[in-house]
């Protein structure tokens, strides 16, 4: 089940049909306020109630979502329901339309609730969904320090930085 492409609009229709709450973070919403970096998948941090979690895995059984390992291309099959989806930190998995992370808290922020305070809602590839705010994205790549990240942190913060001009 390797992806042929990346298809986030069957990604996100999944996550919007089944009333998941969510907010779109990472590389695509970085891309979606301006990034000229692409990326490779769909990066959501869910409302952690439980009857949430457990329409994000309803809509995840739809998606027919396994866990992305390199050593399986296709991804490992996986059981879950909302309670133990809720009790790991992070799913980093493959779906027939492309990779999907979910991180329950990411690095640097609260989760949901903090998240979704100053997300916006933007049109990705004529889908409107909420999106991590670009300070929001910055703090969060900044505190999880990876490598990737800190090489994209430079474009990211003069993007906030000219954006923040123009609205003075």
């Amino acid at each position: 089940m390797v992806p042929r492409s990346f298809d986030f609009d069957r990604i996100v229709e999944a996550l919007t049909d089944h009333g998941v709450k969510f907010v779109v973070i990472g590389g695509l919403a970085a891309v979606a306020q301006g990034s000229p970096f692409p990326t490779e998948d769909v990066d959501v941090t869910p409302e952690m109630t439980r009857d949430n979690l457990d329409r994000l895995s309803a809509a995840l059984r739809d998606l027919d979502a396994r866990i992305r390992t390199d050593a399986v291309p296709d991804g490992l099959p996986f059981d879950h329901d909302g309670e133990s989806l809720g009790a790991a930190g992070v799913w980093n998995l493959v779906t027939p339309h492309g990779w999907l992370d979910i991180s329950m808290v990411p690095a640097g922020t609260g989760g949901y609730a903090d998240l979704v305070a100053d997300a916006r809602e933007l049109d990705i590839m004529g889908i409107q969904v909420r999106v991590a705010s670009l300070a929001d994205v910055i703090r969060s790549k900044q505190a999880a320090n990876r490598a990737k990240d800190q090489r994209v942190l430079p474009t990211l913060r003069e993007i906030l930085a000219n954006r923040d001009l123009d609205t003075k």
